[in-house]
């Protein structure tokens, strides 16, 4: 559809392009769906393959195998860069290139058209979809086998669609309130310096029928208030309500503005509360616990303990193994089975690691918002960098470590890795500083970042070197 230029005014050059760029969006809505279509294609063909063909050795190369590329694919390439470029370009992958989200929609289309219920809006299920994924995941080695990749992607993807049919009249009802990562890309979309900017103002000036009012109704799949959108946290940025009423445009903002933004100085809802949750006990603590449990060595130094005491009262069952790979790993043609006890200490890890160093980081949160009346969730903002590269690091060396066969890690890895882990923090503390106007909360910054630090330099430095 064609949208007329003169609604791109009092811009810089710089915000002029961005603003065009929006627009295209618009325009060629036809060859972005063509683009969501191949990319479901390829989606499918690595989920579902994979689970065809047979194991392939411990030895295979990564190119030698196909099962092998498509793991490296989803946990070593996919993931991880999804991850980066929501903190650049938003929500760009939801609504441009997801292909569950696209799915859902579709067949939204064709659903029942039911208004969405009030549990479905829960705020808490972000954080328990991301937790219930991290912890179950790890039990089914979801970055080794294809079958659990199956499961939980492709369920995922199922379960979506059923929600479309149910629900909504071509919407992403899954996508804004249900997607296990949609608390994630929430979180991380609020430093993106890439965001749809709507001047309410001019929303509201622009009479009906006026050459800079488009003459249909948006379709938001997301379900939001366009008027009203201030936050990039629910924006899919799918470039269908750019330029519309002559209000709505793609700008840059400095990464730090919606964090900075004085009209968010209110005390949180409880949604603030549930994101601020993830944030600090899912996408740091409970993160690093999925990273590290399968290389520490206490991890292995509790599970023998555990296993003696076990036998030495008597309880072996918890030394078997359920016997199924849908309930925790079981491939005996791999050698690898999990038992009872396996599991149980696979949870317990990650779950420690989820309170101890997110209740530090909140802790020193609290103290830091303490210093300008700011509730902690608010300050926790300031490590959304930090966080997003977290699982950044992390997701990225599991993949390639266990698709390698091997924990040695290139010598330059360990020091690139905190190189990018001291920049998030050095970013959040100046943004804590501007945000409190007190030096010291740059302090309480580093402070909270000290101990997942401190996890990783132990795990590059200790656990690698022995």
């Amino acid at each position: 559809m064609s949208v007329a230029t003169g609604q791109i005014v009092s811009l810089g050059v710089r915000n002029r392009c961005i603003a065009r760029a929006g627009l295209f969006l618009r325009r060629h809505q036809g060859a972005i769906l063509a683009v969501q279509w191949a990319i479901v294609l390829v989606y499918l063909v690595l989920v579902l393959v994979p689970v065809f063909l047979p194991l392939p050795a411990q030895d295979a190369v990564i190119l030698g195998s196909f099962t092998r590329i498509s793991e490296l694919v989803f946990w070593g390439l996919w993931w991880p860069f999804v991850v980066i470029s929501i903190m650049v370009f938003g929500r760009a992958w939801c609504g441009l290139l997801c292909p569950e989200g696209t799915l859902t929609e579709w067949v939204s289309q064709y659903g029942l058209g039911l208004k969405v219920p009030r549990w479905i809006k829960w705020c808490g299920w972000p954080f328990v979809a991301f937790m219930t994924v991290a912890l179950y995941g790890q039990l089914m080695s979801l970055h080794e086998f294809p079958q659990p990749t199956l499961l939980i992607l492709g369920g995922s993807t199922v379960v979506a669609m059923v929600i479309g049919l149910l629900y909504g009249r071509g919407k992403r009802v899954w996508c804004r309130y249900l997607c296990p990562v949609c608390g994630v890309f929430e979180i991380m979309a609020r430093v993106a310096p890439v965001h749809f900017q709507v001047d309410r103002e001019a929303w509201d000036a622009a009479p009906h029928g006026s050459r800079t009012s488009l003459q249909h109704r948006v379709n938001c799949a997301p379900l939001i208030d366009i008027r009203r959108m201030k936050s990039a946290s629910d924006c899919q940025m799918c470039g269908r309500c750019a330029g519309e009423r002559g209000a709505v445009q793609l700008a840059l903002r400095p990464p730090g503005a919606e964090i900075l933004d004085r009209s968010r100085r209110r005390e949180p809802d409880m949604s603030d509360r549930w994101l601020a949750r993830l944030l600090v006990c899912g996408m740091i603590g409970a993160a690093l616990g999925a990273f590290q449990w399968n290389v520490s060595p206490w991890f292995e130094a509790a599970k023998l303990a555990a296993a003696a005491w076990l036998r030495t009262h008597g309880l072996f069952w918890p030394l078997g193994s359920p016997g199924h790979w849908w309930i925790m790993t079981y491939y005996p043609a791999a050698d690898d089975m999990f038992s009872w006890l396996d599991g149980a200490m696979v949870v317990a890890y990650i779950s420690a690691e989820a309170l101890v160093i997110g209740g530090w980081v909140a802790v020193w949160m609290r103290i830091a918002g303490s210093l300008a009346g700011l509730p902690w969730q608010r300050m926790a903002e300031v490590l959304i960098p930090f966080a997003g590269i977290n699982l950044f690091i992390g997701s990225s060396l599991l993949a390639v470590s266990q698709n390698a066969g091997t924990d040695v890690l290139p010598s330059w890895t360990a020091a690139a890795c905190m190189v990018l882990l001291g920049l998030a923090t050095l970013w959040g503390a100046s943004v804590a500083v501007r945000l409190t106007r007190r030096r010291v909360a740059a302090l309480a910054v580093v402070a909270a970042a000290a101990l997942p630090l401190a996890a990783w330099s132990v795990e590059f430095f200790v656990w690698h070197a022995l």
